[in-house]
């Protein structure tokens, strides 16, 4: 009401009025909201020098500003949701995956159990290779086995024995020294050869030479196991074979 005091004061009527009704803990039967404010309005303006504001009557206003009471809203958790949307993703896609496993063969899946449940393969023994000559057979070198080591003289290709993969090259006073790898444990050594036609690295074949030898220096031949010679085979004509 301090609005309407001051209206006073000033001696001006009133065109608007907001009225706050209170709530009140004892509710008290009276006129009609409507009725209040209107009682309010006529009775500051009656208080006026009597001038005529009826043409401005259109524009009274009126206001009910009684506080509502705020609407409780309801915060609902959305993690709950979806959780339980990745859970069922996460069961479909296993139940895929397991549907496709148990239809189709060679899958990655199956190939990596297959693999984990086998038992590595293991490596051939050196006495599983079947042995080639280490010379040409139109060569007249005269070939002898001592102690493990193959020797011969002549002008002749060199074989690699069976096949295997050039492990390096090297060289001293115009002649090479090769080894050859044919498991990761079993490898000859050839030195003593005057051309070398491969380079480390290189995969060579028994019935394909290697090297070559032009009869002017002795060529040798060892057979390793690991870093222990080779002794137990015998020479049949210019072939290797394993002692039964």
């Amino acid at each position: 009401m301090d609005n309407l005091e001051y209206a006073e004061m000033l001696e001006i009527p009133v065109n608007t009025v907001n009225v706050v009704k209170k709530k009140s803990l004892f509710r008290r039967k009276g006129a009609p909201k409507e009725d209040l404010k209107d009682d309010v309005l006529a009775s500051v303006n009656s208080r006026a020098d009597g001038e005529d504001y009826s043409a401005r009557a259109d524009y009274i206003q009126t206001e009910d500003l009684t506080e509502p009471v705020p609407a409780k809203t309801k915060v609902r958790d959305g993690w709950g949701g979806v959780l339980i949307a990745e859970a069922v993703a996460a069961c479909l896609l296993a139940g895929g995956i397991f549907i496709t496993n148990a239809l189709v063969d060679n899958t990655a899946i199956n190939n990596l159990v297959a693999g984990l449940s086998q038992p590595a393969e293991q490596e051939a023994a050196y006495t599983d290779f079947e042995l080639s000559p280490v010379v040409s057979e139109l060569s007249d070198a005269e070939v002898t086995q001592t102690a493990g080591v193959i020797s011969f003289t002549g002008q002749t290709a060199v074989y690699p024995v069976c096949d295997g993969t050039v492990s390096s090259v090297s060289s001293a006073d115009g002649l090479y020294t090769v080894e050859i790898a044919y498991t990761s444990t079993f490898s000859a050594v050839f030195t003593g050869l005057t051309t070398v036609y491969a380079n480390p690295g290189e995969e060579v074949k028994a019935n394909i030479p290697f090297a070559y030898s032009d009869g002017q220096n002795e060529v040798h031949v060892s057979m390793y196991d690991g870093e222990n010679i080779i002794s137990g085979y015998t020479l049949s004509g210019a072939v290797p074979v394993w002692n039964s």
